[in-house]
């Protein structure tokens, strides 16, 4: 099971998410797609695909903040998660991408297992993020088909 947890703020990363959650269902992947994600509604022996814009000053979009406070907060180990990072982000900020870094922080201070990938995308090149997340995803699915030999 892949967990795609989306932080969009004007959508860019919601369609780009939807793009790949299509994507993945087509190679044969049980997908689910969390529009606003809830701890609680989230399988812990699973991958979780985030997927998130870069809002104001490095901030994370509105609909996963409240996800955020809620890891933050809860005491729940989440050693049985993996996960990657796909993040937005204007590269003429200092903050670019920062909203994955903060993700991928919480993550791991709740004892979740980086697949050590990410995608920092940069929304001022000529390619669609959608464009660049797909052509990434053949690098995830190596690592997720790994971990599973691993198992």
């Amino acid at each position: 099971m892949i967990e795609i947890l989306v932080g969009s703020q004007m959508g860019a990363a919601e369609y780009t998410a939807e793009q790949v959650a299509d994507t993945l269902v087509q190679a044969g992947y049980e997908v689910r797609l969390h529009l606003t994600p809830d701890l609680e509604q989230l399988a812990r022996n699973s991958t979780w695909l985030v997927i998130t814009s870069t809002y104001g000053a490095g901030d994370l979009p509105d609909n996963i903040q409240p996800f955020a406070d809620q890891v933050a907060q809860d005491r729940t180990d989440l050693t049985t998660v993996s996960f990657a990072v796909i993040t937005l982000g204007d590269s003429s900020y200092d903050t670019f991408c920062l909203a994955g870094r903060k993700i991928e922080t919480l993550l791991l201070a709740k004892h979740a297992k980086t697949m050590e990938i990410k995608l920092d995308i940069d929304v001022l090149t000529e390619d669609l993020p959608e464009d660049q997340a797909i052509a990434w995803l053949p690098i995830f699915l190596s690592h997720l088909n790994e971990k599973s030999v691993n198992l």
